[in-house]
């Protein structure tokens, strides 16, 4: 499709920036998997954290294919307008500011949802990023929330100011910096706002399985839908809602033999990306997303893969256990009644030897 920013993507299902999480294998594999167009994780705005070894990696962008979207984050017109500047000088190709993250951390220096509270300081930033932006002719995005709280409801207002400075399109995350993220995402919320604009208008919180995506697209009719936590640990929701999307039918789940052979590729891009320590360290949440659904959060077999002492025997544990999986007869990739049942009976030792 041609996207609102006159990008060719796939489709209009658009991967949720995630601090410690869409990190450039993770993008790129959901994008492999269906996602039309990924964020990068929130970049600081400030120049001092720019040389980090954690900025270096969110700031990487080796290999990926265009649009590369950059999310920046801050309360400093002028740090922010740097920032932008200086992911463009480094091949962004669109720039989005996050004023939707409700972390405290994020929120205690006034910036992420915090800046719902402070609209003059909302119209500054925008302001002048815009300008850098115009001025490379790069596409200016943001990402926001309902407000501050549900009785302090900007959505609206932001909407327009942003429209009118020249942001070229909004995804909107349903819900309060207040509710973090319980409660119910507001799509009516998101509907109004859509029907308030003419820029295009994502929607975001709660979109689980392909039949909410087509619900919430029918209800706000917005442009597209952007997915964040219900990617992690299964990248194929993309390319399940786009089926489902285009012909009204739900397409099967992957098969055992192609989730073993994602999470290994995913594994050594990974491990690439990041080395050995620290690649051991954060692989950890991702084999947890992946696997607890299926044989639960208190397996033995996830606390030994949490305690491995190198990424090579996370790998061979993980091969392990599928092929251990496999030979029990069983075929699909999802959650079983009795998980346990396939597995050795010493499964401790049984991986460990497998692992050597």
């Amino acid at each position: 499709m041609k996207s609102p920013l006159s990008f060719n993507l796939r489709n209009n299902l658009f991967l949720a920036p995630m601090a410690g999480v869409t990190d450039r294998p993770w993008r790129q594999l959901c994008r492999q998997l269906g996602a039309g167009y990924a964020v990068s994780e929130m970049a600081a705005s400030n120049p001092m954290l720019w040389l980090t070894d954690k900025s270096t990696r969110r700031l990487n962008h080796d290999g990926e294919v265009a649009p590369i979207a950059v999310q920046i984050a801050g309360s400093d017109p002028a740090m922010m307008a740097q920032a932008a500047q200086f992911n463009i000088d480094r091949g962004a190709q669109i720039i989005d500011i996050n004023m939707g993250c409700p972390a405290k951390k994020v929120c205690a220096v006034a910036a992420g949802s915090a800046l719902l509270k402070n609209e003059s300081l909302v119209i500054q930033i925008l302001e002048a990023v815009h300008q850098v932006c115009a001025h490379n002719q790069v596409p200016l995005t943001l990402k926001y929330r309902t407000g501050w709280s549900l009785n302090e409801n900007n959505a609206l207002r932001i909407a327009q100011l942003a429209q009118q400075i020249g942001v070229s399109m909004l995804t909107l995350h349903g819900r309060s910096r207040a509710c973090g993220f319980g409660g119910q995402a507001e799509y009516n919320t998101i509907a109004q706002v859509k029907q308030a604009v003419k820029i295009p208008v994502i929607a975001n919180g709660d979109i689980t399985t392909p039949e909410i995506a087509q619900h919430v697209l029918n209800l706000t009719q917005a442009d597209g839908l952007m997915i964040g936590r219900a990617a992690q640990g299964n990248p194929w929701i993309f390319r399940e809602i786009e089926h489902f999307l285009q012909t009204g039918k739900k397409r099967a789940p992957p098969t055992l033999e192609e989730a073993h052979h994602t999470l290994l590729n995913h594994l050594e891009d990974h491990f690439r990306f990041y080395g050995e320590h620290t690649g051991k360290l954060t692989a950890r949440k991702h084999l947890k997303w992946y696997l607890s659904p299926i044989i639960g959060c208190k397996h033995s077999f996830l606390e030994q893969l949490m305690n491995t002492e190198s990424t090579r025997c996370q790998f061979k544990l993980v091969d392990a256990f599928f092929n251990s999986w496999r030979n029990s007869g069983q075929y699909e990739f999802k959650p079983q009644q009795h998980p346990s049942s396939f597995f050795p009976t010493n499964l401790t030792t049984h991986f460990e030897t497998l692992a050597a």
